[in-house]
Parts: C-alpha cells; sequence; structure tokens
C-alpha cells in the first residue's frame, strides 16, 4: 500500500489552501439541499452526501489525533505508531447522524487542525510516524493525506450535486 493513496488528487498540490477551503466548499455544495437528496446514497454500498461528510468528520477527528500523536514523543523516544481504522465498520452507524451537525464537526475540528498546523516547524514536517498499513512517512504525508482526501470526497459530492439536481 502507498504511504499516501490520495496524492493522485493532491496532484503536488500545496496542501494548505486545499484545508483551508474544504469547510467552506462543502457549506456551499451542500447549501439547500433538502433531506431526501443529502441522505439517499447514489447506488447500494454508495454514501448520500450525508454520509460523506460524516466520513469527512470522523476522518478529521482521526487525522487530529495522528497528527498531535505524531509530534508528541520526544526527539530522543520512539516514533509514534498511529492507528489505522475500518471507514466500513464506521459508517455503519452513520444513518444516525444529519448533515448540519455533521458538517459542524468537520468545520470545528479543521479550523482545531488548521491552527495546529501554524506550530509546525519545518523540521516537524520532517518528523516519522508509521502507519501500520502503509508503512514509515513523515508528519507531513499525513497533512498531504488531508488535503488529497478532502478533494476525493468534494470531487464525489460535486458530482452527486450535478448528477441530481433539484
Amino acid at each position: 500500500m502507498e504511504l499516501n493513496p490520495y496524492a493522485s488528487y493532491l496532484n503536488s498540490q500545496d496542501p494548505i489552501p486545499v484545508l483551508t477551503t474544504t469547510a467552506g466548499r462543502l457549506q456551499t455544495l451542500t447549501a439547500g439541499l433538502t433531506g431526501a437528496r443529502v441522505n439517499t446514497p447514489p447506488a447500494p454500498r454508495k454514501w448520500s452526501i450525508c454520509e460523506i461528510v460524516a466520513h469527512l468528520a470522523d476522518c478529521e477527528i482521526v487525522f487530529s489525533f495522528r497528527l498531535r500523536q505524531t509530534l508528541a514523543p520526544a526527539l530522543d523516544q520512539p516514533h509514534a505508531i498511529i492507528q489505522p481504522f475500518d471507514q466500513d465498520a464506521w459508517a455503519k452507524r452513520y444513518a444516525a447522524y444529519q448533515l448540519e451537525p455533521a458538517l459542524a464537526l468537520f468545520k470545528a475540528a479543521r479550523n482545531w487542525n488548521l491552527l495546529f498546523l501554524t506550530t509546525v516547524s519545518q523540521d516537524d514536517r520532517h518528523r516519522p510516524t508509521t502507519h501500520p498499513e502503509r508503512g514509515t512517512m513523515p508528519f507531513w504525508t499525513i497533512v498531504e493525506t488531508m488535503a488529497g482526501h478532502d478533494i476525493n470526497h468534494l470531487q464525489q459530492i460535486e458530482r452527486l450535486v450535478a448528477n441530481h439536481p433539484a
């Protein structure tokens, strides 16, 4: 498995502008959508718009921990091993969520992470961490993964909105 499975979405862009604009783009894309449009999956075993936003909120919580976990060990200590998770297992509970609270959680966690990223030095960007499925990577790969992941899911929502107009 590659270190950043979303690298092709980021396509060497600076991840910070992507991370900074995602919440606003989600708000714009979902503004005015009705419950049926937000909650109806496009096909069996595909996520609805609400489920995608819930997934982004869940992932932002995971990324929050991974970012901090990676930079927590002292330089003379072993680097962190970050925890993978099964997104499909987590998605089984997404029916309990509504779009507005999922988007609010995403926005709050993303803003918190963006503030955290303002504290990251050039040396921090190279601090190693290990993902058990992807291998050892520098801290900044997590940030690039976040941005590529955002782009992937924003494109999914854009397609859902375009293919099913009001």
